[in-house]
């Protein structure tokens, strides 16, 4: 087992828990380097990995990555989700993307087909999603709709990080969505040796569609401590449109301890996690909990 634990994010249904590790290892030991963190083995790390939930299966009619277009995007949730991604997009880059107007807004819960094409068209003018086709993003929305929402799906993908969390495990660093699951699977099991959460480009402090979806469920606005962490740092990169809430400091306040909130520079690619693990200050987070440990 590992002393970090990685929760890969969303869209990795084709991959595995080796050959994620082949490009997240080498990237986390570059950071903790650069951070003049331990010296580490790509053995300390271990990737969860839950992809396969999603995967489609062999036996469906239609075979391979199903050839979503707007007119797929017919749940609520999942157009909510398209127009707060619009709405982010268009706040960090409001020279190339133009903004929701008021009708767009008001039709986010009804998933108009109209007002999906729209939100597609100004996402695909944002420099954080050029080059990502339609078909991928709307697998995106309902990969995470269906965590959010799929009871069954949720605990199978909690029993995944379960399986690779041991007595040795003591950091644990969640991507995009995995941050989210990192995050649920800590309050859950607060007897984990765990001690340090580092979240990267997250959507945690999405409004209404995640923060408000938590398990546990967050009370009067405000989200639980995971389990026994004692530190918890959250990077991202200012123009990350997924990690809509760029601060979770003030959705999870604690008493004694308290979410540090990182900006790093991820160049074009602001959202990838490989991105994420080199910068330096992600591998100052991941050093820091491991201080004092025997590796």
């Amino acid at each position: 087992m590992a002393a970090i634990v990685v929760v890969h994010g969303i869209g990795k249904q084709y991959l595995g828990t080796h050959s994620l590790h082949g490009d997240v290892a080498p990237a986390l030991l570059d950071g903790v380097r650069l951070a003049g963190g331990p010296s580490l083995k790509p053995s300390y790390i271990e990737v969860a990995f839950y992809g396969h939930w999603f995967r489609p299966p062999g036996s469906a009619a239609a075979k391979g990555e199903p050839a979503y277009g707007h007119r797929d995007v017919t749940d609520p949730f999942e157009a909510e989700l398209l127009l707060a991604l619009w709405q982010e997009a268009a706040r960090l880059e409001p020279d190339r993307v133009p903004a929701p107007d008021s009708a767009a807004k008001s039709r986010s819960k009804a998933a108009v087909p109209y007002t999906v094409q729209r939100a597609l068209y100004a996402l695909s003018r944002s420099s954080f999603l050029a080059g990502v086709a339609d078909r991928f993003l709307i697998g995106v929305l309902k990969q995470v709709r269906r965590y959010l929402t799929d009871d069954g799906v949720r605990d199978r993908v909690q029993q995944e990080i379960a399986a690779c969390v041991a007595p040795d495990t003591r950091v644990l660093v969640g991507h995009s969505l995995g941050s989210v699951v990192a995050y649920e699977a800590l309050c859950a099991h607060p007897e984990w040796p765990v001690t340090t959460l580092v979240t990267i480009g997250s959507p945690l402090g999405t409004p209404h569609l995640v923060f408000d979806r938590l398990r546990p469920a967050p009370r009067a606005g405000t989200g639980r401590w995971p389990g026994a962490v004692r530190r918890w740092s959250n990077l991202c990169d200012r123009r990350d449109v997924v990690a809509l809430a760029k601060e979770l400091a003030p959705l999870f306040p604690d008493a004694d301890r308290s979410v540090t909130d990182v900006l790093v520079d991820n160049g074009w690619r602001a959202h990838a996690i490989e991105r994420h693990l080199t910068a330096a200050e992600t591998g100052a987070a991941i050093a820091e909990g491991l201080a004092g440990e025997p590796l």
